[in-house]
């Protein structure tokens, strides 16, 4: 404030300066002409004095008028910059967030003529973490960069794009109601376009794109939300829904849709709230020797008995616990509960528990079984770990690292669902696997003909080759049991055997034909075969890796 006084007083010493310098110059400039020209005596000496003087304070005031100039041309370019870094995206250049939703909120509130809409093109690119993570955060942003790049040349005028963080964009985009297809031909090019490879230092980098639309007819007045957050949080649940369907792929909002996002997300938290009350249970499925037909394991099967839904299968809750990141400790619940039920059946009998490929990629996952064991006090060779075909396309040294590290300790390895997935030949070899577990699809079709007796009789004879015994998974009928027997000696298991069975029942059933552990001291020496027990529980409480 002072620094503005200070200016305005200079400004008005100049502006004098040149008053009396126009009065005085009138006077001194045409007798000092003269003088110069030897025709008359010098100006007077005080008039010419303050003619300079006023020269100086004339050039002294444009200087500050010029400073003062700069200066505030400085601040309103300053005020313009924090202004666009506070309505836009630096790494795009275009709208972010906040502006987006108070430039949504202007242009719904003014509305749109009766035959026009206004559409929220919620955009997200996918699997995006990927190429950070694979090829580094300068991949990323170039990625970020050129895919904004090619949605922003397809817009038409009067549309808008934002980012709204990470890899989310967003468009409006206004259109005539009778022509729908204008937005879904243009989201259609929105993939197309940025599917195109981006090449960063010699590698093409492929990525693709998955697409929610709402329309401002969709907003409801009794809604909650300003209408530019139920715009985009309608477009956000259909682009939820892409993505669900297999993405690079696009849907308009649907109501529908809004239910099932309240359940999936009534679903998570009834999973977090189920896994700390204990709510999720082992269920068991005989496995029987098909020649004898005697009883030798189970295999565990997670069920969840929820309060509101009853007993929920793991079809329904298992791919959700992956993807929310809580399958590593519901799995360990569920096997711990599992370890308790065992100990306390004949120690002939096996327990076999499924293995998600998510906690495959664990590198502790192998230390984290083994500890298991010791705590409970569990004989390792009576446990067989299934995994799936899928656990072998991740990273299949690491893989093979915790397959061996288990079975060094007496631990069985199983793959599971064997024929469904892409396993090699030489991947099979390479991996110290116990036994192939046939798919269920294959066993169910062998009474329809004989293409499905060829591929059974391809899948033993590998097994054979490769000598592993097998498992046959769903035996429905008696049928199935006589076919299955023609190719030799195999355990079975399925509904013919009995369905899964909660741990009390599998305990009644033992009961009844005696093959309990009577004394359960017993147990907790009976841990044959595990080879320097003592040593892995120093390992463990060490948090040494066990591969």
């Amino acid at each position: 404030m002072n620094g503005t006084r200070h200016d305005l007083v200079t400004l008005g010493v100049a502006l004098a300066a040149i008053i009396v310098f126009v009065g005085v110059a009138g006077t001194v400039l045409p007798a000092a002409i003269r003088a110069l020209q030897g025709q008359g005596a010098r100006p007077d000496l005080i008039l010419t004095n303050a003619l300079l003087l006023n020269i100086a304070l004339i050039l002294l005031g444009w200087n500050r008028y010029k400073a003062l100039t700069g200066k505030l041309e400085t601040h309103r370019k300053s005020e313009e910059e924090a202004r666009r870094l506070a309505d836009s995206d630096d790494l795009t250049g275009c709208l972010n967030r906040r502006s987006f939703a108070a430039h949504l909120e202007k242009i719904l509130g003014e509305g749109t003529k009766a035959e026009s809409a206004l559409a929220a093109i919620a955009i997200d690119l996918d699997n995006f973490k990927q190429i950070n993570d694979v090829n580094g955060h300068a991949a990323g942003d170039l990625v970020l960069r050129t895919a904004c790049d090619r949605i922003r040349q397809l817009l038409p005028d009067g549309a808008s794009l934002a980012r709204l963080g990470g890899d989310e964009f967003v468009c409006a985009v206004p259109y005539n109601l009778a022509s729908p297809g204008r937005i879904e031909l243009l989201a259609s090019r929105m993939i197309e376009h940025v599917s195109r490879p981006v090449v960063h230092d010699g590698t093409a980098l492929d990525v693709t794109i998955s697409i929610g639309i709402a329309s401002s007819i969709h907003l409801s007045e009794a809604s909650k939300e300003t209408p530019a957050q139920g715009l985009m949080h309608k477009a956000d649940i259909a682009m939820y829904h892409a993505k669900k369907q297999g993405k690079n792929r696009f849907y308009w909002f649907e109501p529908p849709m809004e239910n099932e996002l309240r359940f999936r997300s009534e679903l998570e938290a009834g999973i977090r709230r189920g896994i700390e009350n204990g709510e999720f249970v082992p269920y068991y499925e005989q496995q029987v020797d098909l020649d004898s037909g005697e009883l030798v394991g189970f295999e565990m099967l997670a069920r969840w008995d929820s309060p509101e839904m009853g007993i929920v299968g793991p079809e329904i809750f298992i791919p959700i616990a992956e993807e929310i990141g809580v399958i590593a400790e519901l799995s360990e619940k569920l096997i711990t509960r599992a370890f308790a039920d065992a100990l306390c059946w004949d120690p002939q009998i096996t327990l076999s528990v499924n293995i998600s490929p998510v906690q495959m990629r664990d590198p502790w996952f192998a230390q984290k079984m083994l500890k298991m064991l010791v705590e409970h006090r569990f004989p390792p060779h009576r446990l067989d770990i299934e995994i799936t075909e899928t656990c072998l396309h991740e990273n299949i040294g690491m893989v093979r690292s915790m397959i061996t590290s288990l079975r060094n300790q007496g631990v069985r390895v199983s793959l599971d669902d064997f024929g469904t997935g892409y396993s090699s030949l030489s991947q099979l070899r390479s991996l110290p696997f116990d036994q192939l577990k046939i798919d269920r699809s294959f066993i169910s079709e062998l009474k329809n003909g004989e293409q499905s007796d060829k591929l059974v009789d391809a899948i033993i004879s590998m097994s054979d080759g490769l000598k592993m015994p097998i498992t046959a998974e769903g035996i429905e009928n008696e049928d199935i049991v006589v076919a299955l027997k023609r190719w030799g000696q195999m355990r079975g298991q399925g509904y013919h055997y009995g369905r899964p069975e909660p741990g009390d029942k599998v305990l009644e059933r033992l009961a009844a034909c005696g093959r309990l552990i009577q004394d359960s001291d017993s147990r907790s020496l009976d841990i044959t075969g595990f080879s320097g027990a003592d040593e892995m529980q120093k390992k463990a409480d060490s948090g040494q890796r066990a591969v």
